[in-house]
């Protein structure tokens, strides 16, 4: 899985990290684009509210999202776009713990 941090530095950075997890932040602005990357299990939480679409391999999903939510992120590869009028601000706490074996595919963005 390809860093975040690496593949996007202009747009993610490390604030926090620990054996047990990372915590990012990530800032962009409308129109902005990420390269693919991948999350470990995550979670998200959004300081701003936001829209983007996010593409993994052939799946496509569009997400809108208010301020001051915290959502769940399946460990995935993606790569995104923001398709509002806002910046997207968000800060995601990654997990370091190996994910727990699926019986069916990760949920592509964010749930509940």
């Amino acid at each position: 899985m390809a860093d975040p941090v690496e593949t996007n530095p202009d747009l993610y950075r490390v604030v926090f990290e620990n054996e047990r997890v990372r915590v990012l932040e990530y800032v962009d602005a409308p129109g902005d684009r990420t390269q693919p990357h991948g999350h470990p299990d995550s979670v998200m939480v959004t300081l701003g509210a936001f829209r983007r679409r996010l593409w993994s391999g052939e799946r496509e999903v569009e997400v809108e999202l208010p301020a001051f939510q915290a959502r769940w992120l399946d460990a995935q590869e993606h790569s995104g776009m923001n398709i509002g009028d806002t910046a997207t601000h968000s800060v995601f706490i990654e997990l370091k713990e190996p994910p727990p074996t699926r019986d069916t595919p990760p949920t592509l963005g964010p749930s509940d």
